[in-house]
C-alpha cells in the first residue's frame, strides 16, 4: 500500500473519532438552545447524552459480533454513511422523540466504529508503528473535546443548534468520503492486528478492570471541574472556558506523545499514564486552592489521562484473547462503564464531602489501578504463549500470521511514518 494512501487512510480514521466525540458531546454546550427549539426541559435534552452513552455502552460487543465478517472498508464506509444520515436526521426533527431517534442511531455506528476502528488503522502500517498509529487515532477524538466540540457550540449559539448539527454532518460526507476512496479492503479477520499479538486471556481482563478505574477516578474529578476550581481554586466563572482550554491542550500533547514509548513498552506505557493522573489528582486535593497549581495539576491529569487513552488502544491488539475488533469492543464498554461510574461517585462525593474530596475520590480510584496495572508483571506467561521481549512489537506466531499474503492485501506492508510529511 503506498504511503500517502496509507497516511490519508490514517488521517479519514482519526477524522472519524473527531467526528464521533463532537457530535456525542455537542448536546452538552446547546442545552439550553436546543431546550428551547424542541420545547423540552434542559434535563430531557441531558437524556441525549446519556441515552448515548448507555446505548454505546451496551451494544458495542453485540454488534461488533455480528459485523465480524464485514470487510474493514466496507463497515466503516457504512458506519460513516450512517453517521452522516441520522446527524442530517437530527437537523431535520421536529420532535424531540425523532432527535432522541436520531440520537440513538449514531450511537450505535458509535459503537461499531469505535471496535473496529483501532485494528483498521494498525493494519495500515508495519506493527512496530501500533503505538504512534492508535495515538494519530485517538488524537482525533480529543481534538474535538478542545476545537470541535467548543466551535460546534460557538455556531450553535450564533446560527441556531441545527446549524451546527449540519456542520457536523458536512465533515462527516467528507470524512466518508476519504475513507471509502483510501481504505483498502481487506477480509477482516486477516492481518497481523487481527487477533492479539500475544493473546492472554488474565492480561486483558486485568486491562479491562484498570481501564473501568482509571478512567472512573477521571471523570469523578473532571464532571465538577467547573465547581472545584470557582469554590476551592478561587476562579471566576468566566475563567472556566480557559482552564478547559489549557487542560484540553495537554491532553493532545499526552495523547501524541505516549505513541513512541507505547511502541517499545505499551504496559510501561500505561502505568506512567495511571500514575501520573494520580499523582496528579492526589496534588490537587491539598494544592487545589491555590490557582496556578490548580490550573497545572488539571492540566497533567488531562494529558495523563489522553496518554492512557492510547495506551488502551495498543495493548489491546497486543493481549486479546481472540479477536482484536471483540476485544477493543469489551474495552470500549469498559471505558463508558467508567465513565458513568464515575460521574456517579463524583456525584455522591459533591453530595456528602463536597466538591474539594472529588480530587481524591479519584485520585484514590487511579491508585486501585495503578496497583493492578503494576500486577502485570507479577502474571506468567499464558500457556503456549510465552511473554515477548518488552522491544518486541509481536510475538513470533503472530508475525508469522502476519506475513501470510492474502488475495486482496501483500504480505508485505511497507514501513513507513504515519505522520503526514
Amino acid at each position: 500500500m503506498g504511503h500517502r494512501r496509507a497516511v490519508g487512510a490514517l488521517i479519514g480514521l482519526a477524522g472519524g473519532t473527531f467526528l464521533y466525540t463532537t457530535a456525542e458531546a455537542l448536546p452538552v454546550g446547546l442545552l439550553l438552545p436546543m431546550a428551547t427549539d424542541l420545547s423540552v426541559p434542559p434535563s430531557r435534552v441531558g437524556v441525549l447524552v446519556t441515552a448515548y452513552g448507555a446505548l454505546v455502552l451496551v451494544a458495542s460487543v453485540p454488534l461488533t459480533a455480528l459485523a465480524r465478517r464485514v470487510p474493514r472498508r466496507r463497515l466503516l464506509s457504512a458506519l460513516l454513511a450512517g453517521f452522516v444520515v441520522s446527524t442530517l436526521t437530527t437537523v431535520f426533527a421536529e420532535t424531540f422523540a425523532l432527535v432522541l431517534a436520531a440520537r440513538l442511531a449514531t450511537a450505535a455506528t458509535h459503537a461499531l466504529f469505535w471496535a473496529v476502528v483501532v485494528p483498521a488503522a494498525a493494519e495500515l502500517f508495519r506493527p512496530g508503528l501500533r503505538g504512534r498509529v492508535v495515538a494519530i487515532v485517538f488524537a482525533g477524538g480529543n481534538v474535538a473535546l478542545v476545537l470541535g466540540v467548543p466551535a460546534g457550540t460557538w455556531l450553535g449559539e450564533r446560527a441556531g443548534w441545527r446549524a451546527a448539527f449540519l456542520a457536523v454532518a458536512a465533515l462527516g460526507a467528507i470524512v466518508f468520503v476519504t475513507v471509502a476512496a483510501l481504505l483498502p479492503s481487506a477480509p477482516p479477520d486477516q492481518g497481523h492486528a487481527a487477533r492479539g499479538a500475544t493473546p492472554d486471556a488474565r492480561r486483558f481482563w486485568l486491562l479491562v478492570a484498570v481501564a473501568v478505574l482509571t478512567t472512573a477516578g477521571a471523570i469523578a474529578a473532571y464532571t465538577y471541574v467547573a465547581l472545584f476550581v470557582t469554590e476551592v481554586s478561587g476562579f471566576a466563572a468566566s475563567s472556566v472556558g480557559a482552564i478547559l482550554l489549557a487542560r484540553g491542550i495537554a491532553s493532545v500533547v499526552g495523547i501524541l506523545a505516549v505513541g513512541t514509548v507505547a511502541d517499545r513498552d505499551p504496559w510501561l506505557a500505561l502505568v506512567a499514564a495511571v500514575a501520573l493522573q494520580s499523582v496528579a489528582l492526589l496534588g490537587l486535593h491539598p494544592l487545589g486552592h491555590h490557582p496556578a497549581a490548580s490550573v497545572a495539576l488539571l492540566a497533567l491529569a488531562g494529558l495523563a489521562f489522553a496518554a492512557f487513552t492510547a495506551s488502551l488502544g495498543g495493548l489491546v491488539l497486543q493481549v486479546a484473547p481472540g479477536r482484536s475488533d471483540l476485544a477493543a469492543a469489551t474495552l470500549s464498554a469498559a471505558v463508558n462503564l467508567g465513565i458513568a461510574g464515575g460521574a456517579l461517585v463524583g456525584g455522591l462525593t459533591v453530595a456528602r464531602h463536597g466538591v474539594h474530596g472529588t480530587a481524591l475520590v479519584g485520585a484514590l480510584l487511579g491508585i486501585l489501578a495503578l496497583l493492578l496495572a503494576l500486577g502485570e508483571r507479577l502474571i506468567p506467561p499464558a500457556a503456549g504463549s510465552p511473554r515477548r521481549h518488552r522491544g518486541d512489537p509481536l510475538s513470533a506466531p503472530a508475525a508469522t500470521r502476519s506475513a501470510a499474503a492474502t488475495p486482496e492485501r501483500p504480505a508485505s506492508v511497507p514501513s513507513v511514518d504515519p505522520s503526514p510529511r
